[in-house]
């Protein structure tokens, strides 16, 4: 969703104000708390609500990402529906542990992320997971798959699919003294910079990126 907490805006940025941004951020952390909880008897109908809530987001709120003009004539962001095969449950590993990740924006500066892991998703591949290290904290699992780009895909540059510093957080479970993560494919979204040049987007880099087609999600309305 938008703005995103590693998304950095414009000074310029119109009809935008602190007070705008806070209200969005408390509005995605409340979004994904109620998701969290349909999704604990039904992911499908978390999924829905998801959609519902980001649509209605994008077209009224005055911190999304979407201009006056895009507003005008915006139907709905291009979300796939739910394929419960995307949802997972995935341990830790601590592979790549200690890797650094400097992200250089125009807007924002450098934005500094250390990896405590990575996931290896059954028959997709393997993500990095990170922390970021500047002010905030919190787990980002950016990827970007063989649909990105293409026709009919999702956004050329990749998507977001944990963000816990702003709330998209699906939850761990644990059994038996092991801890998985829920691992949701389905609510992959776009980062603010596939809308709106004005944010400055950290991407999904060599270790996020997988060579298999992940056609759930947010796909993207422009041309790749």
């Amino acid at each position: 969703m938008a703005p995103d907490q590693h998304d950095a805006f414009e000074d310029n940025m119109p009809t935008m104000s602190a007070v705008d941004v806070a209200d969005w951020r408390l509005r995605t952390f409340a979004l994904y708390d109620q998701v969290r909880q349909l999704a604990a008897t039904d992911p499908f109908d978390a999924h829905n609500y998801w959609r519902q809530e980001r649509d209605r987001m994008f077209a009224t709120h005055p911190a999304s990402a979407l201009t006056a003009e895009m507003k005008a004539s915006f139907s709905g962001l291009r979300t796939a529906d739910y394929d419960p095969a995307f949802r997972m449950y995935v341990p830790l590993s601590p592979e790549g542990t200690g890797q650094e990740m400097n992200v250089e924006t125009g807007t924002d500066g450098v934005v500094p992320f250390v990896r405590i892991g990575t996931f290896e998703l059954p028959g997709l591949g393997s993500l990095a997971v990170w922390r970021l290290r500047s002010y905030g904290g919190g787990i980002f699992v950016p990827l970007r798959d063989a649909t990105a780009g293409k026709e009919g895909g999702s956004y050329g540059a990749g998507r977001y699919l944990l963000d816990t510093v702003k709330g998209a957080y699906h939850g761990v479970r644990r059994i038996d003294e092991q801890e998985e993560f829920i691992v949701d494919l389905n609510f992959a979204y776009n980062p603010s910079c596939a809308y709106n040049e004005a944010w400055a987007c950290p991407l999904a880099g060599p270790p996020n990126r997988l060579a298999a087609e992940v056609p759930v999600g947010e796909l993207y309305l422009g041309e790749g």
